[in-house]
């Protein structure tokens, strides 16, 4: 494995070894001295087209607790917001001698094309609406750290799959590691391309929330809306949106998932967003553990 463009990729071993090894560095997060010095004189760049405080600084920490060096490269007020091309920046990042760039860009593709350009690893932190594969790892981990398994649960996300990296990247995954995902939207919502995803889709929330053991919710994401997709916030949240009431609906120990940042009394309530069945604050935590691994395994630590 040289590079992590998408999580359709990865083997089943592959995905299970990247999440075996997060186990183990999870334990480093428990430590006093979090430092470990595996990747000492290494360079990592997150090159960042798009904000995203969250995910940057995940990959930071987990680049600097594993002793890389971090360059931090944000598109904007730099050389590329001059007009500069991916493919300039990209001899500009291999003249310096970057070993692995981390990239976040608007393109659907943009990480598959800096890969041809740049001999380091290249790690996709989303590429449009196309993928966003550690995102799709921390959630499996968690699912597996809550519940001790991924084979043969029942998955449903649910919410804005057509903008969503992250529920493509999802469902290759999980159907990779025996789990039977259900996509649940309005049509509107839904890629074109939809039926051709190894996944089952429903419009009807209450009809999928008893036979799921995961609920995992996405963002609205209404900057990448130029159209009306549904009526209104309040008619979303009615179909649409997880609260108090439909968490009762779910198995026992189901739990409810979300990327961040969640877009409280929309698609869930802060209710069910606080609730100890709400596993986003430990997705962010463990979301440090699984980029460390995916460091470690591209670049070849000790």
């Amino acid at each position: 494995m040289r590079h992590l463009l998408s999580t359709g990729d990865l083997t089943r071993d592959e995905a299970v070894l990247i999440l075996d090894t997060a186990a183990e560095l999870a334990q480093v997060g428990d430590r006093s001295v979090k430092k470990l010095p595996t990747l000492r004189g290494r360079t990592v760049v997150n090159l960042f087209y798009e904000d995203s405080t969250r995910t940057r600084t995940s990959f930071e920490i987990a680049a600097k607790r594993l002793s890389a060096d971090v360059v931090n490269f944000s598109a904007k007020g730099s050389s590329v917001s001059k007009g500069e091309s991916l493919k300039d920046t990209a001899l500009t990042l291999q003249a310096m001698g970057a070993d692995g760039v981390v990239i976040r860009h608007s393109a659907s593709g943009a990480a598959h094309r800096l890969a041809n350009w740049v001999d380091g690893s290249v790690l996709n932190a989303g590429d449009g609406t196309h993928e966003h594969p550690t995102q799709a790892l921390l959630d499996a981990y968690t699912v597996r750290a809550r519940l001790g398994r991924l084979e043969g649960l029942r998955v449903a996300i649910v919410g804005d799959i057509l903008h969503s990296r992250v529920a493509r990247s999802n469902v290759l995954l999980l159907t990779t590691l025996g789990a039977h995902v259900t996509l649940v939207a309005p049509p509107t919502l839904l890629p074109v391309s939809v039926h051709t995803w190894p996944c089952e889709v429903s419009y009807d929330l209450d009809d999928v929330l008893p036979k799921s053991d995961v609920v995992m919710m996405l963002r609205v994401q209404a900057e990448r809306m130029h159209a009306s997709f549904f009526p209104s916030v309040r008619e979303y949240s009615r179909g649409y949106g997880i609260d108090g009431a439909r968490l009762a609906r779910m198995p026992e120990d189901a739990i409810v998932m979300h990327p961040g940042p969640m877009v409280r009394g929309m698609e869930i309530s802060a209710e069910v967003a606080d609730s100890p069945r709400c596993t986003v604050v430990e997705q962010v935590a463990n979301g440090v553990s699984l980029r460390m691994a995916v460091l470690y395994l591209l670049l070849g630590g000790s």
